[in-house]
């Protein structure tokens, strides 16, 4: 028999906050695109995956998140395999081999792995969680989740998801805690890898951690970004250039003004007001992702919303900090804003889990 708390639990803050992100996306994608010939086919495409993209967020809400943890490592597996094919046969685009082609879009595998390393870690943390924490022998297999398609991942290259996967699974780890033993460990381990994983990147990801320090070494070639990204930002001073009127995305100095620097636009047009109450809806979003998880009606539910707040947040603050300098170019996308459709769905899919969480946390 349906449930009617179901119903009456439903989370409208969550959509509404959503919405009111994807809306101001959508916009802001019709400006940056605004001088291009094809510029209706970018925001149309993005109001279909923004529509698909509820569709597959109210599906994902409609069953029990419980029945999730025993299909966890199924679906980690099936992930495995899909990195497996990319690697194997994948399309590549500019040197990089990420995607599957189906016809209607192509399937990026290791966005949906941070759905997936989610779901597999919320599984085994509340199965074994205590108040003492996990010793290092605990996290043996936390650890070789994450590290396994980190690895696949790296090889594709994409160095912006790899980097996702690790802080969200680090991220679930310390809110389940960890013996002080083996945090002094996996810190330490973690610092030389950092060091020691210099001599593994490729020369354009080296290219780009050196432009990050100084982005005038090479100002037309892997510094551009960065350094147009800064002037668009700080152009827009406190009120912004105005709605279409930013000189930086309107005459196409910005590169990737769609995507990964979407919010430069954003920032130029509407300056810095514009972009407070833009983060102010982040942050809701955020703060909204945490009370779902206090409220959860069961471990495994705290820790799926624990997993997807995290995504959402490290996805945030990287891109953020990456669009004003604070962090080298890595590819990741700003949520619910930035165009593309397997981001868009990842997002959704995310956003499904915390509604699936958030309705149920009555039902027991």
């Amino acid at each position: 028999m349906f449930d009617r708390r179901l119903l009456t639990n439903f989370d409208w803050v969550l959509i509404l906050i959503v919405l009111l992100l994807a809306t101001a996306g959508v916009v802001n994608l019709y400006s940056a695109t605004s001088n291009g010939a094809v510029h209706s086919a970018f925001y149309l495409k993005q109001l279909t995956w923004i529509g698909g993209g509820l569709v597959v967020a109210l599906g994902v809400s409609l069953f029990d998140y419980r029945h999730l943890q025993y299909a966890g490592f199924y679906l980690y597996g099936v992930n495995l395999l899909l990195l497996l094919f990319v690697l194997v046969a994948g399309e590549a685009r500019m040197g990089a081999t990420r995607w599957i082609r189906l016809g209607f879009m192509n399937l990026q595998p290791s966005e949906l792995m941070k759905i997936v390393i989610i779901i597999a870690l919320a599984y085994y943390l509340s199965e074994r969680s205590s108040l003492f924490g996990f010793s290092l022998l605990e996290l043996t297999i936390p650890l070789a989740l994450i590290g396994v398609p980190v690895v696949m991942i790296m090889k594709q290259p994409d160095l912006g998801t790899a980097l996702m996967v690790v802080f969200i699974g680090g991220t679930m780890g310390m809110f389940a805690g960890i013996k002080k033993p083996a945090l002094i460990f996996l810190g330490g381990s973690g610092g030389l890898l950092a060091v020691g994983g210099w001599f593994l990147l490729h020369a354009y990801q080296k290219r780009r951690i050196m432009t990050f320090l100084n982005p005038e070494l090479d100002p037309l070639g892997a510094g551009y970004h960065i350094i147009q990204s800064k002037i668009a930002v700080g152009s827009g001073s406190l009120w912004g250039r105005g709605y279409m009127h930013g000189t930086q995305s309107q005459l196409s100095f910005l590169p990737e003004r769609h995507t990964d620097f979407a919010f430069s636009v954003f920032a130029e047009e509407w300056g810095f007001s514009g972009s407070f109450l833009l983060l102010v809806l982040y942050l809701l979003l955020i703060l909204w992702g945490i009370y779902i998880a206090r409220v959860a009606a069961d471990p495994f539910g705290m820790f799926l919303a624990v997993g997807v707040t995290a995504m959402l947040f490290w996805h945030i603050v990287v891109n953020l900090a990456m669009v004003i300098g604070l962090l080298p170019v890595v590819g990741v996308p700003l949520p619910l804003f930035s165009y593309g459709g397997t981001s868009m769905l990842t997002t959704m899919l995310g956003v499904g889990v915390l509604l699936n969480v958030s309705i149920r946390r009555f039902v027991f």
